[in-house]
């Protein structure tokens, strides 16, 4: 997905044919991992530390 097509998305919200061009390479873009399920109270621990780090990165 290149940003270009995201702000022209963003400026031109009425041009349907932008915005599904948009969907299609944000689908094709995005991963199709599927995550093993959460088991423990550890699996929930590291989980949240990973986000909480992610977030902290983000914000800085």
């Amino acid at each position: 997905m290149t940003k270009a097509l995201r702000a022209y998305c963003v400026a031109h919200p009425n041009d349907e044919t932008a915005f599904h061009a948009f969907v299609d390479r944000f689908k094709s873009d995005a991963s199709s991992e599927i995550a093993a399920p959460i088991d423990s109270q550890t699996d929930i621990e590291v989980i949240n530390q990973l986000v909480a780090d992610k977030v902290l990165k983000s914000s800085l």
